[in-house]
């Protein structure tokens, strides 16, 4: 298996700068991406009796197959993972698989509280996130008279379940001490356990904001001023994974709620210089709540929904997984529960259009059976009981922190362009 992957990283490299990806450099290297993602999780899906003929011929469809066939190849290599995934957690968490008793819903609990890491190196601030008393609580309303049927699950605590899920699944994650030689590195994401190349290794939790739903982002708009755990995909939805923290000890339904410390203590502040004191004056996001998500029933035990605590590498070192775009079709409402996203807005969407930085809303509509927009971390090789460290790309028009070590200036130049 070894020799046959060197050879899928050589194809990577080789058709990375094929001419017949396109010509916009953001979407050239969004090209660039998908088909890297084709690659490994094809591969994984090749197992461990694959031949050399089987990974000559993913090489040679990922260089003719076109994007858009790529891109679906990737969402169904990708959901067959978390088909398994869920049907594991279902064995561990479940009763009775086949049979799942009703009960009423209790009011959201409020999880652990935050850890300062990962995305948060992006920003260079301080102090663990939580609500800010000036903070609008569009994410901390909910309707305690909702009721809705859930699962009677397993009286199982989050680190039970990680340990479960490494039994059959192999892995499980750790949130620990980074080990990036920086004073800033804090908490890092940690593998426990072995996963083979193309391998599903984490989800990216939180709320999911489309371009229509921006000015709804707390903080808006400079969105990351106090909120470190913010990540954009390509085609625009943001995800904010402050409201998840390190998850919880139930299935119960989420809204989006921000996890608070046990004495509710207040964010540290950190250096504010007067760019930020302006833009904080003129911070008006819109109030709003997650409408028609008050029945999204959510696992908050997901022993994989830590992406947002993968560092970045320090200059030397080189990132082992890559953001993966997948969307997740809400039709599948067997698996909905170990999804950690919801929708701000629910499941209402708008044709959007992109001109320079802004988006414009063009009307109403959107792909007849419903999705859920999220992003998974995909190994890009073997791992074994090891840091995760994912590539920021931060963008080279802003100033950026002193840790940041770019690993292609090239791709942070295309990324953002």
């Amino acid at each position: 298996m070894a020799f046959l992957f060197q050879k899928f990283q050589e194809a990577v490299k080789v058709l990375a700068q094929s001419p017949t990806f396109a010509r916009h450099p953001r979407q050239l290297q969004f090209e660039t991406d998908i088909n890297r993602l084709f690659m490994y999780t094809s591969y994984n899906c090749l197992g461990s009796d694959a031949e050399e003929s089987d990974a000559e011929q993913i090489i040679e469809m990922a260089g003719k197959a076109s994007v858009s066939d790529q891109q679906k190849q990737v969402q169904e290599n990708v959901h067959s993972q978390i088909i398994s995934f869920c049907s594991f957690m279902d064995q561990i968490l479940l009763k009775d698989a086949n049979k799942k008793s009703q009960g009423p819903v209790d009011s959201p609990a409020l999880g652990p509280a935050q850890q300062r890491s990962g995305l948060s190196l992006a920003v260079g601030k301080s102090g663990q996130p939580s609500r800010h008393p000036g903070t609008p609580l569009l994410l901390l309303l909910y309707h305690p008279i909702q009721r809705t049927a859930i699962p009677e699950t397993r009286p199982l605590k989050l680190a039970e379940v990680s340990q479960s899920i490494k039994d059959l699944l192999g892995y499980t994650l750790a949130v620990k001490p980074s080990e990036i030689p920086h004073e800033e590195a804090g908490q890092g994401l940690f593998l426990d356990g072995e996963a083979e190349v193309g391998s599903v290794i984490a989800f990216y939790p939180g709320v999911v904001y489309s371009p229509a739903y921006y000015r709804y982002i707390p903080g808006y708009p400079r969105v990351d001023a106090q909120n470190p755990y913010l990540i954009t995909r390509y085609d625009g939805n943001v995800i904010n994974a402050q409201p998840w923290g390190l998850g919880g000890d139930s299935r119960d339904v989420w809204t989006g709620s921000i996890t608070r410390d046990a004495d509710d203590r207040k964010m540290v502040p950190g250096k504010e210089e007067g760019s930020d004191r302006f833009w904080r004056i003129l911070s008006k996001p819109l109030p709003g709540t997650l409408r028609g998500n008050l029945v999204d029933v959510i696992e908050r035990r997901n022993p994989l929904a830590f992406a947002h605590f993968a560092n970045h590498p320090a200059q030397g070192m080189e990132p082992n997984v890559m953001i993966c775009p997948y969307d997740f079709p809400l039709s599948e409402s067997e698996l909905r529960a170990y999804i950690p996203n919801v929708q701000f807005g629910g499941s209402e969407e708008f044709r959007m259009k992109r001109f320079g930085s802004f988006w414009f809303k063009l009307g109403s509509g959107g792909p007849s059976n419903p999705i859920l927009r999220t992003l998974v971390l995909v190994a890009t090789r073997a791992l074994c009981n090891e840091e995760l460290l994912l590539n920021y790309r931060l963008s080279n028009s802003k100033r950026r922190p002193a840790w940041y070590s770019p690993v292609n200036e090239e791709e942070d130049r295309r990324r953002w362009s």
